[in-house]
């Protein structure tokens, strides 16, 4: 295979069609169904999967045998089903991943800049999901186009896009198992979904968090009262909401209580967050948007990676019951709700976590307080499992070939359920977990971007992994 012929045929291909698509993609609002209960009906996520289809089914002259289904189960999100058959001699199977539902919209968008209106800005593309994770289907089919293109054999393709992912996955497990017989028996799976820490090199990531989360409501009184007559009688419902916070969090330092909500980092991880602390430095921390003045938790640079990838954190992501500044009246209000999301260590079960955590919040509540959390969403993290040799050595090559830098290995903070669940159906299987979510690219906040080039790079180095693995089947 002509690598740089490969990385001029993604490059084109990007610049050409992809880039163009995913700009219609962005102007696209739809959001995932926990943000957009009426979705259906709105036609936000039909549009989507219609303009992604529309493109994918155009390329499949190009690959003889191809076939493309929307996929949609009843009261479920729909699911983009493309299967490549394989060129060549081969009975395996490589699963490529990736999903087309977006976040909400956020605030704090720069000036010029909104989650809907698709900005290029350099080798920039701003808006919400090109990152996140519109550009899978678009960089799943560039590489396999490109190694077409060469003549280079591949194992059989499946490639899966779902419309639930921001939602926990969890209309997911029904379409696996709907499709199990045709899916098959992977024995790689490539998923786009993840991040990097730098725009320099290859980025694999070992671990993925797990999550749990949900509603957690305190009310005291049964509608608002003057505070200057309650205040000193009636509890503060955010008062009581805070102590209760701090069963779980401390309150000085962010740390976890719990002993139940951790795990034993496995050696070879620890070791991995060492050296990704010694390539990035500073930008494990740098890259976000401070406000002046802060700084980050510890300058300890390894316990940060280490931080964000393998301890339980606490994000407090909404407040209900408490109204705007600007109509805020003299009330003691009658109740206080926060939305929490709690990241577990990856190899924590997340509903165990969740029930857990409804015990702790519930029980005991101050004063007779009414307390009650509502479980919104678990889904347990991922540990992957060893390289093989040929994934690890194909890894290698193809960072060198399309970054000229080597790979570096990390775990992510964040969540893709279907890694998890792909792990226990799939033991044997391995995972090649890469993304374009780099520094300041923002996924789920303002200003999200998609970094361009980054993209092209990341198409091109699927394209020779999944020749790398026929070959090594081939020779197996």
């Amino acid at each position: 295979m002509d690598t740089a012929r490969l990385s001029r045929y993604v490059s084109g291909l990007w610049d050409e069609e992809i880039v163009p698509k995913l700009v219609e993609y962005i102007r696209i609002p739809n959001k995932s169904p926990m943000f957009d209960k009426d979705w259906k009906a709105h036609g936000h996520m039909d549009a989507a999967v219609k303009l992604m289809s529309d493109w994918a089914a155009s390329k499949l002259a190009a690959l003889p045998g191809a076939t493309l289904e929307v996929v949609q189960l009843e009261g479920r999100t729909p699911l983009i089903y493309v299967e490549v058959p394989a060129t060549g001699q081969s009975d395996d199977t490589v699963v490529l991943y990736g999903h087309l539902d977006k976040q909400p919209e956020m605030t704090g968008w720069a000036e010029g800049l909104g989650p809907w209106t698709p900005v290029l800005k350099g080798d920039k593309l701003y808006g919400r999901g090109g990152a996140d994770d519109g550009y899978a289907i678009f960089g799943s089919l560039a590489a396999l186009l490109a190694l077409r293109e060469q003549g280079v054999p591949h194992a059989r393709c499946v490639i899966l896009i779902e419309a639930c992912e921001e939602s926990g996955s969890y209309d997911l497990p029904y379409y696996v198992d709907h499709l199990a017989a045709r899916i098959g028996n992977p024995s790689l799976v490539v998923c786009l979904d993840s991040g990097c820490g730098n725009y320099d090199q290859l980025w694999l990531t070992t671990s993925l968090r797990g999550m749990t989360g949900g509603n957690l409501t305190v009310q005291v009184l049964e509608e608002g009262v003057h505070s200057g007559d309650a205040s000193g009688v009636v509890p503060s419902s955010f008062r009581v909401l805070r102590d209760i916070l701090s069963r779980l969090e401390d309150p000085e330092t962010g740390t976890i209580k719990p002993k139940e909500l951790y795990v034993e980092i496995p050696a070879q991880r620890v070791e991995q967050a060492k050296h990704a602390a010694t390539v990035l430095g500073s930008d494990i921390y740098t890259k976000f948007p401070w406000a002046a003045g802060m700084q980050p938790v510890t300058r300890d640079l390894p316990e940060l990676v280490l931080n964000r990838t393998w301890r339980p954190q606490l994000a407090v992501t909404g407040v209900g019951g408490i109204p705007p500044l600007d109509s805020a009246g003299n009330v003691l209000r009658p109740f206080t709700a926060v939305k929490l999301s709690l990241r577990v260590p990856p190899t924590l079960d997340a509903k165990q976590a969740g029930q857990f955590l409804k015990q702790l919040l519930e029980k005991d509540p101050p004063y007779g307080a009414t307390v009650t959390f509502d479980l919104e969403k678990d889904g347990s993290g991922w540990n992957a499992p060893a390289l093989s040799p040929w994934l690890e050595q194909a890894v290698t090559e193809a960072s060198q070939h399309q970054f000229g830098a080597p790979a570096t290995y990390m775990g992510e903070g964040g969540s893709i359920p279907f890694m998890g669940m792909l792990g226990e159906k799939f033991p044997k299987a391995q995972f090649l977990i890469t993304g374009v979510l780099g520094p300041h690219s923002n996924a789920h906040g303002p200003n999200e971007f998609l970094h361009i080039p980054t993209g092209k790079k990341v198409s091109a180095v699927v394209a020779e992994v999944v020749a790398k693995h026929y070959a090594q089947g081939a020779k197996g």
